[in-house]
């Protein structure tokens, strides 16, 4: 999916129905009017969903379920209907998001950011199968991770691995 850059960065006259859940106790959670932040300057159509924040434990076996990968994953995103107003859950395990974070020497809030923004992307049909998508992809969450002020993500994680987004 293409959109312009210009258009995620102005305010958004989209709806936002955002359930937040919290089934983790990590600390440094984003709270929920900056999650709210980071999913509305991502927001290019009307949406509803549920953002959930887990535990190590909870996203091992969502992972384990939905992609047949038997490890705990930074981030999920389920899409349920891809008709306007979109519908989808989007569940971010806390555990590795702070592990990563520390590994990859990254503010904890700026690398939830990242993966709320990124979430956000796939659940509106952006994708980073291949290099064209995953370079226009890139340069939007960028885009929109500077208006909050945060670093581009890939510049920093460039070198420490050769992967292109969070899963």
């Amino acid at each position: 999916m293409n959109s312009s850059t210009n258009a995620i960065m102005s305010s958004s006259p989209h709806t936002l129905s955002l359930s937040v859940q919290y089934a983790s106790n990590a600390p440094g959670l984003p709270t929920r009017a900056q999650l709210r932040r980071w999913v509305k300057l991502a927001l290019q159509h009307n949406v509803q969903i549920a953002l959930r924040i887990v535990d190590e434990a909870e996203g091992h076996e969502l992972n384990r379920s939905y992609r047949g990968k038997d490890y705990a994953t930074n981030v999920l995103t389920f899409v349920y209907d891809d008709e306007v107003p979109l519908y989808g859950d989007i569940v971010i395990c806390a555990p590795v998001v702070e592990r990563e974070a520390r590994e990859q020497h990254k503010e904890l809030l700026a690398h939830y950011a990242h993966l709320v923004v990124h979430a956000m992307l796939h659940l509106q049909g952006y994708e980073h199968d291949d290099e064209q998508d995953a370079v226009a992809m890139e340069k939007l969450e960028t885009a929109i991770l500077a208006k909050l002020g945060y670093p581009d993500p890939y510049a920093v994680t460039s070198e420490l691995h050769n992967g292109r987004s969070p899963e």
